[in-house]
């Protein structure tokens, strides 16, 4: 009833003040038929600068005077829900057609709103996710959407290790742990971060499992992670734990978890682990982690953690020295190589 399916019905609703000189705003406005009158946005930066074509105004209640916009298009971000019900109530209030998006202002959430457009007898509408296509495709019913947290940006002032891996079930989240509890020993302030609701020991300070938020909310929560852990205890290095791979065959669902980690951490130093021989997973092996690591975020896979649980009685740790990079099984002695690897790696960078 509230979505928009069809460009047509926002052309009908023809001319806007949009809300929002960001991407949601900017992509309103090239919608095919749409004419915009104004644009206006809190951000002090925007206002008086050209966006599309108009100079942004910081006075929604006077654009609204002297404009014959019929319509408020509402484009603001996730995180600014109470901007955009302000600025909806103040639109219908006046008598103007309303177009939001369900980024700030799922209409479903605010029925309130719902029942004032109604008494003022103008036509409100939501851009939707269109999970009713996607239940189509399934033939199931979804009841809730992702996609919730803020949007996060934030340069940690700390030293960020990401643990990587070849597949799932690989040794991640132990490597993450012993490393955290190596520094520890060395007298290192340290925060370890583990993305897996496993992840209950320490030295974790924060665990959670990643791969029930979505793709877009992942890198906001492992920066605020990293953030709060900053405010609260100023760590010196801090261990982030990955999620299955960039690259293991057979299961793609989990890939883009792994690259939202990495990307998020933008780590100064990353290890990769593998296990040999994995029983039920199928990775494509260490160098293709690698090439695919260092290409996705600019950083540098320092060292190796080979699990040992499959190797058969002709393999040993030793043989995956091929790559030229330290090999460390972690609960042999493992833990000491690869953070002395780790901390000199970080010194000669700096």
């Amino acid at each position: 009833m509230y979505d928009v399916t069809s460009v047509k019905e926002l052309q009908k609703l023809n001319p806007y003040i949009v809300i929002g000189c960001g991407g949601g705003g900017e992509k309103f406005t090239h919608f095919e038929g749409i004419e915009a009158v104004s644009f206006v946005d809190d951000d002090h930066k925007k206002q008086g600068k050209t966006f599309c074509g108009f100079n942004v105004s910081p006075d929604f209640l006077s654009v609204l005077k002297n404009t014959d916009a019929k319509t408020v298009a509402i484009m603001l971000p996730i995180g600014a829900e109470g901007t955009a019900l302000k600025y909806a109530v103040q639109a219908i209030s006046s008598g103007k057609n309303v177009v939001c998006s369900f980024r700030s202002l799922p209409l479903m959430e605010n029925l309130s709103l719902l029942k004032l457009a109604k008494e003022k007898n103008v036509v409100i509408k939501e851009i939707s996710p269109r999970l009713d296509v996607i239940e189509k495709l399934f033939e199931i019913n979804l009841d809730k959407y992702c996609e919730s947290l803020p949007k996060i940006a934030y340069k940690p002032k700390a030293s960020i290790v990401f643990v990587g891996g070849t597949s799932q079930e690989c040794g991640k989240r132990t490597t993450t742990k012993l490393l955290g509890k190596k520094a520890i020993e060395r007298g290192l302030d340290v925060g370890v971060i583990s993305t897996d609701e496993m992840g209950l020991e320490e030295p974790v300070d924060v665990n959670f499992r990643a791969g029930s938020l979505s793709v877009m909310d992942v890198s906001s929560a492992i920066l605020q992670a990293i953030r709060t852990l900053e405010e609260e205890k100023s760590p010196e290095i801090i261990f982030i734990e990955g999620q299955s791979s960039l690259t293991e065959i057979g299961n793609p669902h989990p890939r883009g978890l792994s690259a939202s980690i990495l990307i998020a951490a933008a780590p100064d130093a990353t290890i990769v682990c593998h296990r040999p021989n994995h029983p039920y997973r199928y990775p494509r092996g260490i160098d293709y982690e690698i090439k695919a690591i260092e290409s996705l975020e600019p950083t540098k896979v320092v060292g190796l953690s080979v699990n040992p649980l499959n190797l058969t009685e002709d393999e040993s740790i030793d043989d995956f020295s091929k790559y030229n990079l330290p090999v460390a099984d972690m609960k042999n002695g493992g833990d000491e190589l690869l953070l002395d690897t780790i901390l000199n790696y970080l010194k000669n960078k700096t």
